[in-house]
């Protein structure tokens, strides 16, 4: 009789979107009836693996579900080992946007553990096909499954009036940094002038550049829970995303869902999440004059923001629904759950 899969998720809490991506699946599992339980390691299992303990597997899981910047330290040997893969922090574009001490250490200390967790893996999950090209590139040329990250629709929804206020809203959610096109932000905001306002997610990381932000942009701090993210969104009409590189692009895809037309960067994996010309628009890395026009197009034909709007949670609903990752990795948990001599060896 087939095992009924129970799931073990050893991760890093590193404050990341791979924390959100497995809080979220292990909580829809177990929604759907299938045991699913989170051992959380700290941060310092990263760069000091020896000095944390290595927590024993349960014993009615039939597979562990890791992510690939776990050490190896940390995996099972008993139990079949599905590792998904969250960005694309290797590719050669990145490298620009690194401090030496950065690149040191994601040459000499992450490439070798991903790719040592990545040949130790029974099946191999790529969040994009950008994700999986770089890592096959980067660290490791193996064969991937490709599972687009997923977002909650019922929480992530349009609002029920949808119409462009004015000054026309934009708002950017992630990271202050450099990757980000956080840089991007202040000169486009000028070009555009008053009849735009952007709202940002800074904080204490935005507090030295605060200085430099012209007065038609707002620092709503950190973002804490779904539901502040989806109360910004939801207030705002478009989503400025100038990030240089994302292994996925969570955000606009929740951004998506909430019916929001997305104007971001052409590249990475971004190119696979947003339509171009359909669900927003996609702007030459670094042009701000491009990324400027985008959003005046936008601001001055409310025809086409709704019609771009109505795409937007049109592609979420058929393509980024959560319920399709879940569906996809339940599928591959029961395969495995039901395997046995599949146990991959570290190199």
């Amino acid at each position: 009789m087939p095992l009924a899969p129970g799931i073990w998720f050893p991760a890093l809490r590193a404050g990341s979107g791979a924390d959100v991506f497995t809080r979220r699946l292990a909580d829809e599992l177990c929604r759907r009836g299938i045991r699913a339980e989170i051992s959380w390691l700290p941060h310092r299992a990263e760069f000091a693996p020896w000095s944390v303990a290595v927590p024993e597997p349960p014993a009615w899981a039939t597979v562990a579900h890791v992510n690939t910047g776990l050490h190896p330290r940390f995996l099972p040997h008993n139990m079949p080992v599905v590792a998904t893969l969250h960005h694309a922090t290797h590719h050669p574009d990145v490298a620009v946007h690194k401090s030496w001490l950065q690149s040191l250490y994601h040459a000499r200390w992450m490439i070798p553990i991903e790719r040592r967790t990545m040949q130790y893996a029974d099946v191999l999950v790529a969040v994009s096909r950008f994700a999986e090209e770089t890592a096959r590139r980067t660290v490791l040329d193996r064969p991937m499954t490709v599972i687009f990250n997923g977002v909650d629709l019922g929480k992530f929804r349009p609002a029920t009036v949808r119409e462009v206020h004015h000054p026309v809203r934009l708002l950017y959610v992630g990271k202050w940094a450099p990757l980000k096109g956080v840089d991007l932000l202040a000169p486009i905001m000028r070009v555009l002038g008053d009849g735009f306002e952007l709202r940002y997610t800074g904080g204490d990381a935005a507090r030295r550049d605060h200085a430099d932000m012209p007065d038609n942009t707002h620092d709503l701090g950190r973002l804490h829970g779904d539901e502040a993210v989806v109360a910004a969104m939801l207030d705002v009409d478009v989503l400025l995303f100038p990030s240089r590189s994302e292994g996925f692009g969570l955000v606009a895809a929740e951004a998506m869902a909430c019916g929001l037309p997305v104007v971001a960067a052409r590249g990475s994996s971004l190119q696979e999440v947003v339509d171009d010309g359909v669900t927003g628009i996609l702007c030459p890395q670094d042009d701000i004059p491009a990324f400027a026009a985008a959003l005046r197009t936008l601001a001055g034909d409310a025809r086409k923001w709704m019609r771009m709007s109505q795409a937007a949670r049109q592609r979420a609903v058929s393509t980024l629904d959560q319920n399709l990752m879940v569906d996809a990795y339940v599928r591959l948990y029961e395969e495995y759950s039901n395997r046995s001599g599949l146990r991959g060896q570290l190199a």
